[in-house]
């Protein structure tokens, strides 16, 4: 995912996709956890998912 795809979003999108995106991350932790994982490194990119749509979201609050 792309940072300027997603400041073409509205605020509310991208509190859905933060939520969904925390959700997957809980999920691949568990799957990682009971040694069900295929990718590990799709947490990784998770993590860097999440951190994108922070970032976006405080440029949209100033």
């Amino acid at each position: 995912m792309k940072a300027s795809e997603l400041r073409n979003m509205s605020a509310e999108q991208l509190t859905a996709k933060l939520k969904e995106l925390k959700a997957e991350l809980f999920n691949l932790r568990f799957q990682h956890a009971i040694n069900q994982l295929e990718n590990p490194m799709r947490i990784q990119a998770v993590k860097k998912d999440i951190a994108k749509v922070n970032t976006v979201l405080s440029e949209i609050a100033k």
